[in-house]
């Protein structure tokens, strides 16, 4: 009997979703492209006159924008927040979820802290606003510093649960081996541990950055009439009472994918690494 081998051969309801799924991006993508190319008069009505190409590619909707949100400064803030952010929560996340996953099987105190902290996801952003809002006021945080602290605390139950499901990975006789030769938790840490868990920090680095990035609650509640202006903030002047400037919109969103693709495709080695050891023991 022959036996025709199936592997490498694509599935054809593999593909069919692939195309799909590809589908649900590259529409998107096409739109936001073709209007933020167009000028005013070329949008109609019409399905048809929506979805044509531009009839001539000018960069004038990208200078406008630009001038509009002054955009290297909105720039400059944005990333100055998710830096910090990131670098932030990668050492203070990273060590919590270190100090909680090797000892909340063998403790309460450690297991109670973890759950305590991990349900802090539950908590709708909506209840803390205004006590939020009133508190880094009172404590002269209504600036970028406090909303970077905020964006800390926010994003630390998702993270503290990533690094402490990620250490089941790690095997504990690296750290017997260490402390053997006489090296501290502290050295052993941060000199094997740590470095152990760059597909991790990437991850965390990524999600992180993707919601720091977008955000536009945050900033508005906690800087407003600081006269500090992230590039979510900024693009808030496309919108007013009568409508909303879909050209200049869609040109200024593509300025700001740019910075947050090319950290995404700088780290996605990483992260395709993290994923490939998590399933595979």
């Amino acid at each position: 009997m022959k036996h025709t081998s199936t592997i490498g051969k694509p599935n054809k309801t593999v593909m069919i979703l692939l195309i799909l799924g590809l589908s649900t991006i590259i529409f998107p993508l096409y739109m936001t492209i073709v209007i933020a190319f167009k000028q005013p008069s070329e949008m109609t009505n019409s399905i048809g006159g929506i979805l044509s190409l531009p009839k001539t590619w000018s960069l004038d909707n990208f200078r406008e924008a630009m001038r509009v949100t002054d955009f290297w400064r909105s720039l400059g803030n944005s990333l100055l927040i998710s830096v910090t952010t990131i670098v932030l929560s990668v050492a203070i996340h990273s060590l919590m979820g270190y100090a909680l996953g090797r000892n909340k099987a063998k403790s309460k105190f450690y297991s109670f802290v973890y759950l305590f902290i991990v349900s802090g996801m539950f908590v709708p952003f909506a209840i803390l606003m205004m006590p939020l809002a009133k508190q880094t006021a009172e404590l002269h945080l209504a600036n970028w510093a406090g909303v970077i602290i905020l964006y800390v605390v926010f994003y630390m139950p998702m993270n503290v649960m990533l690094y402490s499901g990620y250490l089941v990975n790690i095997p504990i006789a690296l750290e017997e081996a260490a402390r053997v030769d006489g090296a501290s938790t502290w050295r052993t840490y941060w000199s094997i541990i740590f470095p152990i868990m760059g597909p991790m920090h990437a991850t965390v680095a990524v999600i992180t950055a993707l919601a720091v990035w977008n955000d536009v609650m945050t900033p508005l509640i906690i800087m407003a009439g600081s006269g500090q202006n992230t590039l979510p903030l900024a693009q808030l002047n496309f919108q007013s009472q009568f409508g909303t400037n879909y050209n200049l919109a869609f040109a200024s969103y593509l300025l700001s994918l740019i910075p947050i693709l090319i950290f995404y495709l700088i780290c996605q080695k990483q992260i395709l690494n993290g994923v490939t050891n998590g399933a595979v023991k």
